[in-house]
């Protein structure tokens, strides 16, 4: 018995990727295979971190069984992550594998089992692990009433993006303002191996924010000169939820002539969770000090 549907993939963001370039960053894109048919993210530049943000439909997609066994039991969604380089094919960064919620025609999309909540999948690169997708997964059967009666794709609208569709509303995370800082470095003597025209810094929380400190000095003299100074802070709009934050990547770098430079060593603070400073409550000082 053949069974219409479509299938949505809500691929949010990618955290702790495989670092593919020399830079020790990657251009990473998602591509996700159902069945016979496949699509790709959109590649996001410099990161291992990306927050792709998008929504991929999967229009008349046929399967054969019967409708309690496609409810229970659907087929697998493979997610597979590559690398774009500028020159040749992509490189594979590493593979998961995941589940769709099944919605039948005569079910109604409502709580609890609807809208689907994003969930963290452990990616792998052969044997070992390769980072976490965050992402969900919905298949809605096409009833008799055509695609009319699916549930509708409840915004946010993007028009600089085109026809990429951001993750809907009740599914992607609700975001608040941070700011990000980072200060009181200390480098050992990881600079101090060689000769170095000029050490840099970077932080990098999600995609796109970073912020950087430089020192002008060769040697054990450019490591002295980063120690106990700040990077600064940088604005970022993180999920409220503290376990979806992404986390907070730091690259060593050394500048040389012409604009070239050279990884010397990163690290990843996989969760910030401990440093989130909350402000005190006015209101309840207030009550405090008035009794």
């Amino acid at each position: 018995e053949k069974q219409v549907f479509q299938l949505r993939a809500h691929m949010y963001q990618a955290r702790s990727l495989f670092a593919a370039d020399s830079s020790g960053l990657s251009d990473p894109f998602a591509r996700v295979f159902f069945i016979s048919q496949s699509q790709c993210t959109e590649v996001l530049n410099e990161t291992l971190c990306p927050t792709w943000d998008q929504l991929l439909v999967f229009d008349n997609v046929e399967l054969y069984g019967e409708a309690h066994e496609m409810r229970d039991d659907p087929p697998i969604i493979v997610i597979e992550i590559y690398d774009q380089d500028t020159v040749g094919k992509a490189d594979f960064m590493g593979r998961t594998f995941a589940k769709p919620v099944v919605k039948m025609s005569d079910e109604q999309y409502c709580p609890p089992r609807f809208p689907p909540q994003l969930e963290y999948y452990q990616i792998y690169r052969g044997n070992a692990t390769a980072g976490d997708l965050l992402a969900a997964f919905e298949l809605l059967q096409i009833g008799p009433g055509g695609k009319s009666d699916l549930p509708p794709i409840d915004g946010p609208t993007d028009m600089d993006r085109g026809p990429i569709l951001p993750v809907p509303l009740g599914i992607r995370p609700v975001l608040s303002r941070y700011r990000v800082e980072v200060t009181n470095v200390h480098l050992e003597r990881c600079l101090g191996q060689e000769s170095i025209s000029k050490g840099s810094m970077e932080g990098q929380e999600g995609t796109g924010s970073q912020g950087a400190v430089h020192g002008g000095q060769t040697g054990n003299q450019a490591a002295a000169s980063l120690k106990n100074q700040g990077i600064g802070s940088f604005l970022a709009d993180l999920p409220e939820n503290e376990l979806l934050h992404p986390p907070l990547n730091i690259r060593v770098v050394d500048c040389r002539a012409f604009g070239r430079y050279t990884l010397v060593g990163s690290h990843t603070v996989s969760s910030l969770r401990k440093f989130i400073y909350r402000p005190p409550d006015k209101k309840a000082q207030h009550w405090n000090m008035a009794g």
